[in-house]
């Protein structure tokens, strides 16, 4: 998947944004559902950071290998807190 990634860039960038995006707003959503706590802060505060740091990376012009290693924890951290907050 990886070196798929790196051959097809420019192709996955535009997927991979609104991918990561409407995961991490899922997340948002599902953490903000269940009311202000200083858990649901921090939780937030990762789901933000993980989906901007990707698109960050994206914008920089970062290393390609390390734009899908980020992509893949954001998306794992995210489905992972969507999970969490929804059981």
């Amino acid at each position: 998947m990886q070196d798929e990634f790196v051959y097809d860039y420019y192709m996955y960038v535009p997927l991979t944004i609104i991918l990561n995006s409407c995961i991490g707003s899922i997340a948002a959503m599902t953490i903000l559902a269940q009311g202000t706590s200083l858990l649901s802060g921090i939780e937030l505060t990762l789901c933000v950071s993980l989906c901007m740091g990707y698109n960050a990376a994206l914008l920089a012009g970062s290393n390609r290998k390390f734009a899908f290693w980020l992509l893949l924890v954001s998306l794992a951290v995210n489905m992972l807190l969507i999970l969490i907050t929804l059981l």
